[in-house]
């Protein structure tokens, strides 16, 4: 690399950081040897780097979503067994996998026995729900009891209010 070019690449490295651009920077050179080899134009070399930014962001986004939802463990649709569990309608699950319910503001409850599958595919549904953008946090019924408690007896807000505003789909 000739002075000028270093002298640029450590100016550009500042000027990338400074606009808090870190994908770029660390991919620019890599993408700028592959679209000269490819004799790709200067706007499809930008064009390049900003998607690898932005992807970069977006799975970023949703680690960040994911570790805010506090969910217990992690699971998902691809690891729950609905042939164990026939009785678990596959297409609705797959239908509120989809997320359309939180638009529509509906509300989703799970009821069953123990060790039914309730909490995996609340927490399955839910990290769909992040993947989509979606602020999720995850609650046990323990614990929404236990935060109404908290707030005192002379507090307006029952435990029905409490599971509304911090349920595990809430806003």
């Amino acid at each position: 690399m000739k002075r000028l070019e270093a002298k640029s690449m450590v100016l550009l490295n500042h000027h990338l950081k400074a606009l808090r651009l870190p994908t770029i920077g660390a991919e620019c050179e890599k993408i700028a040897a592959q679209a000269a080899s490819d004799n790709v134009d200067h706007l499809s070399y930008l064009l390049q780097l900003c998607e690898l930014e932005l992807l970069e962001r977006e799975r970023k986004a949703a680690e960040r979503r994911m570790k805010a939802a506090k969910f217990p463990t992690h699971k998902s649709l691809a690891t729950f067994d609905f042939l164990a569990r026939p009785s678990v309608n596959k297409m609705m699950v797959l239908e509120l996998a989809r997320c359309s319910f939180i638009d529509e503001r509906e509300n989703v409850l799970f009821i069953g026995n123990p060790g039914t599958g309730k909490s995996h595919l609340a927490t399955a549904i839910a990290a769909e729900a992040c993947a989509k953008g979606y602020k999720v946090r995850f609650f046990r019924v323990t614990e929404l009891v236990t935060i109404s408690r908290s707030e005192g007896s002379t507090s307006a807000r029952t435990t029905q209010d409490a599971a509304l505003e911090t349920g595990p789909f809430g806003p």
